[in-house]
């Protein structure tokens, strides 16, 4: 029994000395010591087939292991597109109506994009890949083959193969098949020539066996697409579209080789959930080798990726030693990274605080525990991180949100001057600086228009600024007072929120999504705003799909959305009131069905102009003729926010580039010691305890004793 309790007793000893790992840490041993990076994720990716991606928790492992033709600079400001499988831009020939080159852009009838790869580029190792005998052995399996088969990497063989230009060209096939439900397949059909009728073909395919369907598809040419060899093709869009360009950067056009589309079409593998949603396969630097939605998703590198360097720019390697010391050298750094599921804040944050997350975000609820203002009115981190040594990175994302008036409505809708005016009043009532200080702990910056910052056309400045809603005061631009709004509400005929034509007070209402105590704080607050100028507004909650089709059929009055960039052109804003794209007419993405002659003719001339200065004042018109009708309330730009511990290198804020992974590099020793530090485990109170719990055993134990010699002597 004594040797029971000194068991107990130094049982904290025990438990301490058998591993240098801290006791609370969620990883073995053996991984610590691992070139691994570790994250999280709190919602799992619903897509990992790039023809039907478009999110950007799909887009975090997506970019990682796919290729398509071109990527932005990692260092680079403003963003610049650089080849990544492709030796270089496009070149691009303007055709006429005989498809004949000519060397006038505005006679052009059509484009040509002429695409060539860089040789040599392999494939991740992959059971789709492997032959026997100039067979492929896993193209035609039955349920008897898969018997000890539950994941891909239950697949004894594997292979692997160069990419050619065939697989850039089957992938833009796949995006005109309605079965993959691509969200783009629209905007590709407006500009690819032949997409439409290769879309119709597919469409045309019944009761066709997907073995038969994907030879089609190999063999059957799409109108515009040409193969020149097997580095090089070429694309013919309908109309010159500069901005073509920005979408072959995107892992929709990433390359997609036949054998795994037809590998992952097989039934027996669909019954195991072993798809090609769930198990991609790229050229990229890493590749999926774990996928557990509930646990957790990892990347691994790839033995097969041909060793891409770090990036350099000349600016940034003078003025600090560690891009020098990084420059040049074969990525990625990392050999692994672990992204376990963190569905609750606070112990995603903990964690990280713990070191055993590298990097994170910084949630509101933590807002006051990571960043402060400083003397100067600077955000910079609190005392705590920085002597962790943790490092805050911001950039204003390439995004807006704004709330926008249905302009079908017949209140706040229309070209009326009345409907104007009470819309500028609105636009003056709404305070958006507060807002942002309010809701996003100051973490964004208020819009002037639809355009963000690093975007061409953006303006800030004392020249260029919204004068509908904004005044110049002591070189300052401030929000014009309320008293103007209350004017412009006179001129609507609503004055003190009545409307003069029946003596009625004036009602809008705002259509809502989302539940919860952060949604009713917004909606009384909005509610106040609106009050300024004595309008009541009646806000009306549902789900996002309800609210989705109220947009769609246009029976919304007033309501807030958000747009973030598929590509650094002023383009992928502006068309968000384009008339063409009307949502209820059109179903695009002109949420306020905006309609403005003057403003799509201009729109029409500037969407496939190259940046100049031409360019910029056609641009600085649109958005005069949009500020003062006011379909929207401009709103604001967000600023992300996020944080790396210092043995983290190469952080940069590049909001645009989703394939980030492969530059980061971590520094182990550093790590392992910062996690050992800040994890010492403390038994004072279990020593404490077992002490107590010995005493008072020990003392039972006596007792008994003594009540047994007592019994034997009586």
């Amino acid at each position: 029994m004594l040797n029971s309790l000194k068991s107990i007793f130094f049982l904290p000893i025990l438990l301490f000395g058998c591993s240098d790992n801290p006791l609370n840490s969620p990883y073995s041993e053996n991984k610590s010591k691992q070139n691994i990076l570790y994250s999280s994720f709190q919602e799992r990716p619903k897509h990992l087939d790039p023809v039907r991606s478009y999110s950007s928790n799909e887009y975090a492992f997506l970019a990682q292991i796919y290729e398509p033709l071109f990527q932005y600079h990692y260092l680079k400001k403003p963003y610049e597109l650089i080849p990544l499988t492709a030796t270089k831009l496009p070149e691009v020939q303007y055709l006429d109506s005989n498809f004949k080159v000519t060397k006038k852009a505005k006679n052009a009838s059509y484009s040509k994009y002429i695409l060539n790869i860089k040789k040599g580029i392999l494939y991740q190792n992959h059971p789709a890949f492997f032959k026997e005998n100039n067979k492929y052995v896993y193209h035609s399996l039955k349920s008897n083959d898969l018997e000890n088969v539950n994941t891909l990497s239950d697949f004894q063989k594997t292979s692997t193969r160069i990419l050619i230009s065939d697989d850039y060209i089957y992938q833009i096939k796949r995006l005109a098949d309605n079965l993959n439900h691509s969200p783009i397949s629209g905007v590709m059909q407006e500009y690819i020539y032949g997409f439409t009728e290769y879309k119709d073909k597919l469409r045309n395919l019944k009761n066709i066996s997907n073995e038969k369907k994907i030879s089609y598809m190999k063999s059957n040419k799409m109108l515009g697409i040409e193969k020149i060899d097997d580095f090089s093709f070429s694309i013919i869009l309908k109309k010159p579209y500069p901005q073509f360009v920005y979408w072959l950067a995107m892992p929709f056009f990433a390359p997609m080789p036949w054998e795994a589309d037809l590998f992952y079409s097989q039934k027996e593998l669909k019954k195991k959930n072993i798809t090609l949603n769930w198990y991609p396969v790229g050229t990229g630097p890493f590749m999926l080798t774990e996928n557990n939605p509930n646990l957790r998703m990892v990347l691994r590198k790839n033995s097969n990726f041909r060793g891409e360097v770090y990036p350099s720019l000349e600016d940034k390697i003078k003025n600090n030693k560690l891009y020098s010391k990084n420059t040049e050298k074969v990525i990625p750094f990392i050999d692994e990274a672990i992204f376990s599921l963190e569905k609750e804040q606070i112990p995603r944050w903990n964690k990280f605080l713990q070191g055993y997350y590298d990097n994170s975000g910084i949630a509101s609820d933590n807002y006051d525990q990571a960043v402060s203002l400083n003397s100067s009115g600077d955000i910079t981190l609190t005392d705590e991180l920085k002597e962790k040594g943790i490092h805050l990175s911001m950039a204003t994302a390439a995004s807006t949100y704004y709330i926008g008036f249905n302009m079908l409505d017949g209140i706040v809708g229309g070209k009326s001057n009345r409907a104007k005016h009470l819309r500028q009043a609105i636009t003056l009532a709404i305070d958006y600086e507060e807002y942002i200080s309010i809701f996003a702990n100051g973490r964004g910056i208020v819009a002037q228009s639809p355009i963000p910052p690093g975007i061409f056309g953006y303006q800030d400045g004392i020249k260029k600024y919204n004068k509908t809603a904004y005044e110049l005061k002591n070189k300052r631009i401030i929000k014009k007072n309320i008293e103007k709004a209350k004017i412009l509400m006179g001129k609507a005929g609503y004055a003190n929120g009545i409307d003069q034509e029946n003596g009625k007070p004036l009602i809008l209402y705002f259509e809502a999504t989302g539940s919860g105590a952060d949604t009713y704080s917004f909606l009384n607050w909005l509610r106040k705003q609106f009050k300024k100028i004595n309008i009541q507004l009646v806000t009306r909650v549902t789900d996002y799909n309800r609210f989705q089709e109220k947009m769609i059929n246009g029976t919304g009055q007033i309501f807030q959305w958000g747009w973030n960039a598929d590509y650094p052109d002023p383009e992928n804003f502006l068309f968000l009131l384009y008339s063409k794209n009307g949502k209820v007419r059109y179903s695009g993405e002109n949420a306020a069905n905006y309609d403005s002659k003057e403003f799509d003719k201009l729109f029409v001339k500037m969407k496939n102009m190259r940046n100049s200065s031409e360019r910029e004042k056609i641009i600085e018109r649109m958005l005069s003729i949009i500020q003062e009708d006011c379909p929207w309330i401009w709103g604001w730009h967000p600023k992300s926010f996020s944080l790396s511990h210092d043995w983290v290198e190469n952080v940069e804020s590049n909001l645009m580039a989703n394939n980030t992974l492969k530059y980061k590099k971590i520094k182990l020793i550093s790590r392992n010691d910062s996690i050992k530090l800040w994890n010492k485990a403390n038994f004072t109170l279990l020593y404490i305890l077992s002490f107590l719990f010995f005493s008072l055993v020990f003392s039972v134990f006596f007792m008994v004793r003594k009540k047994d010699r007592e019994k034997i002597y009586d």
